[in-house]
Parts: structure tokens; sequence; C-alpha cells
């Protein structure tokens, strides 16, 4: 047995060495072993994976005080491990948690600090605790209210850090509850700092079915409204998508006779009924101009489609919030709504080239852009369109006229990032390829290729497959296509259309 007096010092050796034993364990055949070896290499496994994951904590913190994700051409710590190391969002999330509470920190004065949960950490390194057990101690203290003394508040996560040691993340957290309610009994000690410090709203990425779930905490007073609000809008009958008889808006006011009516055909749950009351008062502020008159796309319910799918109300729309909708909803938002529905087909009539002119892109600009870019068009970014800026390329400074064929999405941080100074970003349209009329990025000065982002329009990947694999296993996949839907009824009339070009 290799001892560790036998390996290497330098951290990126023994990290290669790792790399390589895997790679080495993923091609040796475990049928030879007895049973016992199996369970006991089972244990040995989840062990290093357990330590791996507090060493993935301390590169994080590494990448994070040093700044280091620059070089690796993104702006933030956490687009680091979505965009450089391809994690979703979930597992970063844990990573960062991980982090957090396990890495030793460093202060303005550049002294390293002991990690935020020391027992914890501890237990990790000994590969007692996964990253699961990690999230359920970290939620467990972050409850623990800020009256309680410090020094109750490290013997509890000692506590916990150690009855973990023998438990399952569900263990952890059921004992988790029994410290809190030891700690803070009847409630009174948790205040109004408390609440502010938890309270949040989190809208959930889209699943497969474009549903989204909602995580949120409440303030005691914004339950009490919205609790009065359902009162009237949620009632049995009300706005009821599924009966044009329903009445709309608040039961105050409503037709008694009608809503009565509607309130014996009504089988929906609570629940239901919650969703479609929440619909319909946001309709009733997007009509009565809770969007404002501001030129900026986030004042604007602003939707991409193709005109083949518009017209047979089939496939999925995109919003500049980056919410993929289906065609079928957005034909009825656009009857009600009256968004900006933008189709590709021939040229814009209006003004998409102003030269050097005027320095902000106008508002079909931003539409054209929106169009073709969907959002930020640095790689791997997924900032939606409505939270990035149009960006010059040559920039503004150095002679970048506000043409359309000169621009291009670009959240803050990427458009501050673009420098002709080394360790900076260039930009430029592509000419040719699979991607032409694109945005390309590289580091400045650098031969590298230019690259595209595909995170928010990985459908177009699909194509340049396609033509770089002709004949192969990919594109005899790629030719087994679903029929398209027959075509349906045409769309309403009265729809926006701003004609733009590809």
């Amino acid at each position: 047995m290799t001892s560790t007096f036998d390996l290497p010092d330098s951290p990126l050796e023994l990290a290669r060495l790792q790399d390589a034993v895997a790679a080495k364990l993923s091609l040796v055949s475990l049928t030879p072993m007895t049973d016992d070896d199996v369970l006991h290499m089972s244990e040995v496994f989840e062990r290093s994976n357990r330590r791996s994951d507090g060493i993935g904590a301390r590169l994080y913190a590494e990448v994070s005080t040093r700044g280091a994700y620059r070089k690796a051409g993104v702006q933030t710590p956490g687009k680091y491990l979505t965009s450089a190391l391809r994690l979703g969002a979930g597992a970063s999330k844990r990573r960062v948690t991980a982090a957090l509470a396990l890495a030793p920190m460093y202060n303005y004065s550049g002294d390293q600090l002991d990690p935020t949960l020391p027992a914890t950490a501890a237990a990790v390194a000994d590969g007692d605790l996964s990253v699961d057990h990690v999230s359920e101690i970290v939620a467990v203290i972050d409850e623990i209210p800020a009256a309680i003394p410090a020094e109750d508040k490290a013997r509890a996560e000692r506590e916990l850090a150690e009855l973990s040691r023998e438990l399952t993340p569900e263990g952890t957290r059921e004992v988790g509850r029994r410290i809190l309610a030891h700690l803070d009994p009847d409630g009174s000690l948790t205040d109004d700092a408390d609440r502010a410090r938890t309270r949040g709203f989190a809208i959930q990425p889209q699943d497969k079915r474009l549903m989204s779930k909602i995580r949120a905490q409440l303030s005691p007073s914004l339950r009490a409204k919205l609790e009065a609000i359902l009162t009237l809008w949620a009632e049995p009958g009300m706005n009821n998508p599924d009966d044009p008889e329903s009445p709309r808006g608040a039961a105050y006011g409503a037709d008694a006779e009608a809503l009565s009516a509607a309130r014996e055909r009504d089988t929906r749950s609570q629940s239901q009924r919650n969703h479609d009351a929440l619909e319909a008062m946001l309709d009733h502020l997007l009509a009565n101009g809770a969007l404002g008159d501001s030129v900026a796309l986030p004042a604007h319910l602003v939707v991409t489609a193709s005109l083949e799918d518009l017209e047979n109300r089939a496939g999925v729309a995109v919003t500049a919030t980056g919410t993929r909708l289906p065609v079928t909803d957005l034909v009825d938002i656009a009857a009600d709504a009256t968004p900006w529905l933008e189709v590709f087909e021939g040229q814009s009539s209006q003004i998409l080239y102003f030269g050097r002119g005027r320095r902000l892109a106008s508002l079909a600009q931003r539409l054209a852009l929106f169009g073709r870019d969907r959002g930020c068009t640095a790689p791997g970014c997924t900032t939606p369109w409505s939270r990035t800026q149009a960006h010059h390329m040559p920039d503004w400074q150095d002679g970048g006229p506000t043409d359309i064929d000169h621009l291009g999405g670009a959240c803050g941080g990427h458009n501050r990032s673009v420098s002709a100074k080394p360790g900076g970003w260039e930009t430029t349209i592509l000419t040719s390829g699979p991607f032409k009329g694109r945005v390309g990025w590289r580091p400045t000065g650098s031969n590298q290729p230019w690259k595209v982002n595909h995170s928010l329009q990985p459908e177009k990947l699909l194509p340049a497959i396609r033509a770089t694999q002709s004949g192969s296993a990919v594109e005899k996949w790629l030719s087994c296509r679903i029929p398209a839907p027959p075509p349906g009824p045409p769309a309403p009339p009265g729809v926006d259309v701003v004609r733009n070009p590809a």
C-alpha cells in the first residue's frame, strides 16, 4: 500500500495522479473481486469522494480570492463553475455553499481565517461527511437566530458535525431541527432582522414541460397582503381560464349571478385558483401600463419566434427575459397584452444604421439584436437579453459605429472585459463558417478560434454538427426528426410585428 510519504508534495501533481488513478480504475474489471472486497472498495471510494469535495471547496475559494476566474474569461467565481467547469446550477450552488462553510477565507488585511464551520470541515476532510451533509448543516446554522450567543452557535455546529458522521443527510436535518428547537423553543428570539435576512422569492429554471417551480420565504407582511388579495381574486368561479363566462378581476364588484353560476362550474383546486389569480393580476398590471414607457427592453414584453412556428401554432418562442413559451400561449398573450412579436422575414423598415450619429442603440436595434443573440454573446454566459447591453464592435471610444452589424449583446461584466490590452477579450461579427453572422469572442491578441455562445441557442449547434459530421452516426441521428404538426388556424389579427434581419 502506498503511503502519503511516497506521494509528491505539489498539489497539481497530486491532482494529476488522482486523475490518472481514476482513469485506470475506469478501465479495470471489478468482476474478479470478492464480495468483501467490493464492499470495502465502495467504502474507500466514497470516503475519497467526500475528501475530494472538501478539496474542491478549497480550490473554489482559491479561484475566488485570487480572482483567477478572470483568466478563464468569466466575470464572477460562480460563472467560472457554470461556464468554465460546466457544472449545473444545483451542483454549482452546492459547491459555493461548501466553499463558504469549509474553506479558509481571508480578511481585508490578507490574514487567513478559520473555516466558518471548522468541525464540519474536519469531518469532510476525514471523509465522513458529503456535500449533502454540509448543505443540511449550513441550512441549520443559518436558521439559528442572531440573538443566540456565538459560543452556543459554535457548540451547536460542533455537535451537529460530530453526530452527522453517523447519519444520513436526512438524519442531519432531523437532528438540526431538534437543536433549533432547543436553542429557541418558542421562537421568541427570532426578530425582524432574522426575518429580513431569510426573506426571498426565486423562480426556478423551467423543466422539460416548460413549467417552473417557485421557492419563497415570505415575510409576515407580504403573506398577509397576498392572502388578502387571493381571497378576492382566487375565489371559486373567478378568473377561470377554462370558463369564458367566468368573471375577471376581483370578486368584489363582480356580477353576483354570473359569479354564482361560474362557481358551480369551477372544478379547480385551491392551488390552481391561486395560480390563475396571480396570472389575472399580472394581466391587469400589464394592461394598465405596469411596464412603463421606457425604450429599454426590460420595460416591454418581447418575444421572438420563427414565422413557420407562428403560422402553425407549434414550437417554442423565447422572451427577452429568457423564458421559453409555447407558441400557442404566445398567440393568446398577443391577443391581450400587445407585446412586440419579432418574426425573421425580410428586412426591417426601421433604421438600424446610425454610424457615429448616436452612441446608444435604438429600440428597433435592441429588438433586432435580441432576435439574433437572445442574450449575452460571451461563450458560456446565460444572462438573458433583458439584462444585457448593446456592445459596440469595435468599442465606441475606438470609433465603432452604432450599426446593427457592429453591435452585439453583452452583460455588464463581459462588456467591460472587452479590451485591447492583454488579459482582455476581443469580439467580432463572424463573416464565414457555420456561425456566420453571430458574435465571436477570443482572448485579446491570441490566434485562438473565435467562439460563440451556444448556451442560449443550443438548437443552432445542430446545423453545425450536420455540416461537419455528414454521413456519421450523428448525421443519421439528426435525420430522424419528428414530423411537424399539421398547420393550425392563423394567428389572430392585431399582433404587432417587427420584421428584422435574422
